[in-house]
């Protein structure tokens, strides 16, 4: 468990910083208007800053939390993930999405069946 803890805490921490980036930094606004999704930035920020501290704050508390937090970050990485490749983004510059999704995906089934 306590893997899956670590990758929690990381997965936590880099959506944290994600998200903060993409409340505040031109670089990030530039992007999302290149995804045209610029309405959508602030929900996302605000979105993966939540998920980011519930994965964070579920590891030493409540199980449920990483789950409910997990399963928003991947539907929002899945989403993020489709974004990239409908706007033809290369499937390298596609896949931290797509890891990412996965990563929370395996949460969910890690710390649902504890």
């Amino acid at each position: 468990m306590i893997v899956y803890q670590g990758l929690a805490l990381i997965s936590g921490f880099s959506f944290l910083i994600y998200g903060i980036s993409c409340l505040s930094t031109e670089q990030m606004k530039n992007e999302f208007i290149r995804f045209k999704l610029a309405k959508w930035r602030t929900l996302v920020g605000l979105l993966q800053i939540l998920g980011g501290l519930g994965l964070i704050i579920g590891v030493f508390i409540s199980n449920t939390l990483v789950v409910i937090s997990a399963g928003g970050l991947a539907l929002l990485m899945l989403m993020g993930f489709v974004t990239r490749l409908y706007i033809k983004d290369s499937v390298i510059a596609s896949s931290p999405a797509f890891i990412f999704m996965i990563i929370n995906s395996l949460l969910v089934f890690a710390f649902s069946t504890t």
